[in-house]
């Protein structure tokens, strides 16, 4: 297409000589409306789990665990326009912005300036789209201005009151996520210590509570309450073990597929959670790619494309902290962080991690705090009707939850800044920080394990590491980075041998009970794999002197006959949790891979540690140890340190977290002394892992899931330009007014039928006239605008201003579609380099690009186009 000019003016108009130059438009379709009455716009109250843009022919389906249909959830409009529509996430006003109002009686003094631009009147978001970043933040600069405008007292008031809404938000979901992961916390901990016995005296305690000095007769073994029946003593005991761990995973994973969720899309992507086995998503294609402007829509796709296959995702499954990231970049997946998931995914975590699976609960702790950051949004409007806004509580919300998972308030807010937030503003960063105080001052508060500590594992060294320790930190954290990107190659190749089997891919129990048996079988006999992954963790990093270790497992050699005897034991439990951790990632129940991570890397560290102390038992009287061996009678090696490090830096492999890494370690020991040590060995694990494996689990989940995610942080070497990634343009793609304003409503039906199908529903269709771009309507609000039309078939629709000659001015006309228009979309030259391209997308937040030759229209490039070429362009750089 060389000249795009011509293509354009051979474009025959839309409609017949009869009606494409009418006497006056608006007159003719107010006519029209006078005898009709528009229909309201929702005809049902919405809920986390309703989809945005409610097209009669996308719905979402939720499902019950036997697979039995709940509810249908119809997808009929989009968001604009009348009094009574109102945001998806906003069930009533809130009481907020009911306050605002009553104390504001002044209209908006700008109401005639907008022009296209209605604060609450604009964009809704359908499930797989990303939001209007752009339009977000002008809604949000008039809704500041008309704040403003009030000069007397109570609007002072109002002013300062909508400045602290940022800090009363922080503040409440700080306190919110610390007292739901002190429930979580008790919980856990006591239903775990069912699988034992339980408390005679009381049965709701868990045994350190029952019996806090040591072994009591009030706590009741099983085999003690069943009298040894019938099995003997140990055997019984190990078969109501594998029973009470067979019957929580499959609650957790029962009250998992609970969320699960059909949605039939063009825009197909594999999965929505860590089943690392999905299908890579086959990207759609343009299929209207046709020159006959006879042959209609509906034809071309029941001869070209394939009827779409449905999603399908379980919102409550996994960690979550991959989605997490998606959202926070603009992406929508709604119920993700809904009121149902919240609570289905609390109750399934507590299940789950009691099992004693080998899973963590710091993951989803991240997912269960911005569901409450999300939530918690709805109680002011400025945050309640705005993606925009809303994302900066969303940041500051999954930074709390990291607080609660370490106990590591800076190491929440370099989280948020190096993992998960994909817009962070100084004014964020404060109230992140805020928030994440708020956090930990509760959780240390509720005080849940009765140790005056936030998290269980926080440890204390008070012995100075030497330098001759250097060599072994530098060790573990290779081998700690070398752990962590082969777990990411083996958790992969597990998913696509195991998880391929059609009984295991149509069955996720069947899953969940065959892993729930082996790890019953396999880590009950082992004393370190079958305590809980946080009580190890403690277990394998405190030092041998503090007292809250326990002291039954046996992992402090008192002298070197007995250093050959604990690495036996640790080598075993090392190979028992490395299989355990790889064949549970992945599998339908709430769960973390963080402390299962850890836990391994501290088997392996520990490993390294007594090997170090042993040569310097053996070795006493080398030089390089110093005095080292006369310090104590054990040496002054202290194997725990190393197990905390090699634990961040397995962490460090798997999850390529650095800084906030190194944080959360200092945080968890309160020493300064190992700083150093702690950011050595996470540099050198960062350095290995990126040499085996380029993605990290979170990358590789985004990718396999085929999430449009335009990362900020890692930007490509581009060489190209523009021109690469532009289709060429189609009639359908185009809305041509070159003969006429007017369009029919059946035709822009059929092209914005076109875009779903292309899976564009967050796309838009370019208005032109004589080949120039005036304009671009996106397809939310063309859709909106559709389904407000009372008679389809017969309307035609204005796509262009028109001067009214009416002296009165009537209400708004459903048939005018130029609110919707936004008559200045961003345009690129098509030779414009590929970096400004990436710039406009990733700092910008656009979704689309409309792209110019000569100062006129060439095309339209769409977000997930650039991210598909983004990835391919990566793949060929990584086999080079």
């Amino acid at each position: 297409m060389d000249d795009t000019s011509s293509s354009y003016n051979a474009i025959p108009p839309s409609q017949d000589s009869s009606l494409s130059v009418p006497a006056s438009p608006t007159h003719a379709r107010q006519r029209s409306r006078r005898s009709r009455s528009r229909r309201r716009s929702l005809s049902e109250v919405p809920d986390e789990n309703t989809a945005l843009l409610r097209s009669h022919h996308s719905r979402v389906r939720i499902h019950s665990p036997l697979d039995t249909p709940r509810a249908t959830l119809s997808r009929n409009h989009s968001y604009v326009g009348t009094p009574h529509s109102s945001r998806y996430h906003s069930r009533h006003e809130s009481w907020g912005h009911r306050l605002m109002q009553a104390l504001s009686d002044h209209p908006d003094p700008m109401s005639e300036s907008k022009s296209s631009l209605f604060a609450e009147e604009r964009i809704w978001y359908d499930q797989f789209t990303s939001t209007d970043w752009v339009h977000d933040t002008i809604a949000d600069s008039y809704r500041v201005k008309q704040l403003r405008s009030r000069r007397d007292f109570w609007g002072k008031v109002i002013v300062l009151f909508d400045g602290a809404q940022g800090w009363i938000l922080s503040a409440v979901v700080g306190v919110l996520v610390a007292l739901l992961a002190y429930c979580v916390d008790v919980a856990e901990t006591t239903i775990f210590d069912y699988k034992d016995g339980y408390c005679a005296r009381a049965w709701y305690l868990r045994e350190k509570r029952c019996c806090p000095h040591g072994p009591c007769t009030d706590w009741r073994s099983w085999s003690e309450v069943l009298g040894g029946h019938p099995f003997g003593e140990a055997w019984t005991e190990f078969g109501v073990y594998i029973i009470a761990v067979l019957i929580l995973s499959v609650l957790a994973c029962l009250l998992t597929l609970a969320t699960k969720t059909v949605v039939p899309s063009a825009y197909r992507m594999s999965t929505l959670d860590e089943d690392l086995a999905a299908e890579y998503s086959r990207h759609p294609e343009e299929h209207d790619n046709f020159s006959d402007d006879n042959v209609s829509p509906r034809e071309i796709r029941r001869e070209f494309i394939e009827p779409p296959s449905s999603m399908v995702y379980y919102s409550a499954a996994g960690s979550g902290v991959a989605e997490v990231r998606v959202i926070l970049s603009g992406f929508v997946l709604h119920g993700f962080l809904g009121a149902k998931t919240l609570i289905i995914k609390s109750i399934g975590l507590i299940l789950s991690v009691a099992s004693g699976l080998s899973l963590g609960k710091e993951g989803p702790y991240v997912h269960i705090a911005t569901c409450i950051g999300n939530i918690c949004c709805r109680m002011f409007s400025k945050y309640d009707r705005n993606d925009g806004k809303r994302r900066e509580v969303l940041s500051a919300a999954a930074a709390a939850g990291v607080v609660v998972a370490f106990g590591a308030p800076l190491g929440g807010v370099l989280f948020g800044l190096e993992e998960v937030a994909y817009y962070f503003p100084a004014k964020t960063l404060f109230r992140t920080f805020f928030c994440c105080i708020v956090a930990a001052l509760s959780l240390k508060f509720l005080n849940p394990y009765g140790t005056h500590k936030i998290v269980l594992f926080e440890v204390r060294y008070k012995i100075d590491w030497e330098w001759f320790e250097l060599v072994g930190f530098i060790l573990v954290g290779i081998l700690g980075g070398a752990f962590g990107a082969l777990f990411i190659k083996a958790s992969r190749r597990w998913a696509l041998s195991f998880r391929k089997i059609p009984v295991i891919r149509k069955h996720p129990l069947f899953e969940v009970v065959l892993v729930a048996l082996v790890t019953g079988l396999i880590g009950y006999w082992n004393t370190l794999t079958k305590l809980p992954v946080a009580k190890l963790l403690l277990n394998l990093a405190a030092p041998c002197e503090d007292d809250s270790k326990d002291d039954t497992l046996g992992l402090c050699p008192s002298s070197i006959d007995e250093i050959p005897a604990v690495l036996r034991k640790l080598l075993a439990a090392l190979v028992i949790k490395g299989f355990l951790t790889t064949i549970t990632f992945g599998i339908k129940v709430p769960a973390g891979i963080y402390v299962p991570s850890m836990v391994v890397g501290g088997l392996m560290g520990r490993i390294v540690g007594h090997l170090v102390q042993w040569m310097v038992l053996r070795f006493p009287h080398w030089s390089i140890w110093g005095t080292c061996p006369l310090l104590q009678s054990s040496t002054c090696v202290q194997p725990g340190v190393y197990a905390l490090i090699a634990a961040g830096s397995t962490m460090c492999g798997v999850t390529r977290l650095s800084v906030t890494l190194a944080v959360i370690l200092f945080e968890l020991t309160g020493s300064l002394d190992y700083v150093l040590p702690f950011s050595l060995a996470i540099l050198v694990a960062k350095w290995t892992a990126d040499a085996l494996e380029p993605l990290s689990i979170y990358d590789l989940l985004t990718n396999m899931n085929a999430y449009p995610f335009l990362d900020n942080k890692h930007k490509p070497v581009f060489t190209s330009e523009l021109a690469e990634i532009v289709p060429r343009v189609r009639h359908g793609r185009v809305i041509d007014i070159t003969g006429s304003p007017l369009v029919p409503a059946t035709k822009l039906r059929s092209q914005l039928e076109l875009l779903h199908r292309a899976g564009e529903l967050d796309g838009g269709l370019p208005i032109v006239r004589d080949g120039i771009l005036v304009g671009l309507i996106p397809a939310p609000d063309l859709e909106y605008a559709l389904d407000n039309l009372e008679d389809e078939s017969s309307s035609m629709c204005l796509m262009a201003d028109v001067p009214n000659i009416d002296e009165e001015t009537p209400e708004r006309d459903p048939t005018d579609f130029t609110p919707y228009i936004d008559p200045a979309p961003v345009a690129l030259d098509i030779k414009s380099p590929m970096d400004l391209v990436y710039e406009c997308f990733a700092k910008l937040g656009l979704r689309y690009i409309c792209v110019l030759r000569n100062g006129r229209y060439a095309g339209m490039t769409h977000k997930k186009r650039f991210v598909r070429y983004m990835r391919e362009l990566e793949e060929k750089q990584h086999e080079h």
